[in-house]
């Protein structure tokens, strides 16, 4: 009987060998695998080189709303109400040579993420657009989807997720309320009067602590950009290398001297179907509605 019970020991010793084996191989296997991750992951992070700063960039409704050609559901261009305050067009990062980097991550974006963030960002950072922006991978979406793709994933490592992304751009309109601080010092959306450039930065300035960039289109203010260091304390921007310098100040190449603010007024509001714009004191419409 001893015998017969060594001899099954013996028997069982090969399958043993064989479960070993096995074992090895499934650790190796995930092994090798956790570095060609980790390999991809720091290839990724090579091919763009950390950005230096960040930059809020800020629309003013009213002027890129010049461009609507016909209304939709997804454009707060088309609202009842006139938008009559800054809005947000993304948080992106830089380098202080002027270029930037995009598409630094493969991180698809999920509304899901940002749910609890969706009356804020349906209010202060809404599409202006009936069109759906191309994504970093050749796919159309959603306007923030467009933005977390191909800005949001280069914040890395200091915003580490797309909900801090669409967070911290929130927080820092919040914080830096430029619809205010230009109120506050007499520059008003929509008043027939034009403002001086110079005095639109001075009063940026002196508020936030650091000189912005302007962006015009004809002779309206459109984009407006605040950048801050990776802190997120203020810090001057730096032109990008599509820019060029307005005499010695802070202005992109199409902001004339002085220029204007206008508020958009959407179709529907007796205007007889059509865009309608008042500056100037006066109403024109540039679009017909189709």
């Amino acid at each position: 009987m001893a015998a017969r019970r060594a001899f099954n020991a013996q028997a069982l010793l090969p399958c043993l060998s064989v479960f070993l084996i096995i074992l090895y191989t499934t650790a190796a296997v995930a092994a090798v695998t956790d570095v060609l991750v980790a390999s991809i992951a720091s290839g990724e992070a090579a091919a763009h080189r950390e950005f230096d700063y960040f930059s809020l960039a800020l629309q003013w409704p009213g002027t890129y709303c010049q461009r609507t050609r016909h209304c939709c559901s997804s454009s707060a261009c088309c609202l009842s109400n006139p938008l009559t305050e800054f809005t947000i067009h993304g948080l992106w990062t830089d380098y202080n040579d002027g270029k930037y980097p995009s598409c630094c991550r493969k991180s698809d974006f999920s509304i899901k993420k940002i749910s609890s963030l969706m009356p804020e960002l349906q209010k202060y950072w809404p599409s202006l657009s009936c069109g759906s922006p191309s994504g970093c991978h050749g796919d159309k979406g959603l306007f923030w989807a467009h933005e977390w793709e191909k800005h949001g994933t280069c914040a890395y490592p200091v915003i580490k997720d797309e909900y801090n992304y669409f967070l911290m751009a929130l927080d820092l309109y919040h914080k830096y309320n430029i619809t205010s601080i230009l109120r506050n010092e007499g520059i008003f959306g929509g008043n027939a009067e034009k403002y001086s450039v110079r005095d639109i930065i001075s009063a940026i300035k002196k508020a936030v602590g650091a000189l912005p960039l302007l962006e015009c289109r004809l002779g309206y203010l459109e984009e407006l950009q605040l950048c801050f260091d990776k802190n997120f304390k203020p810090r001057d921007c730096v032109l990008r290398s599509s820019t060029v310098h307005y005499k010695t100040s802070n202005l992109r190449k199409a902001c004339s001297r002085n220029i204007s603010l206008p508020i958009y007024v959407p179709p529907g509001n007796g205007l007889s179907g059509a865009v309608s714009w008042f500056i100037g004191g006066k109403s024109f419409i540039p679009f017909n509605v189709v």
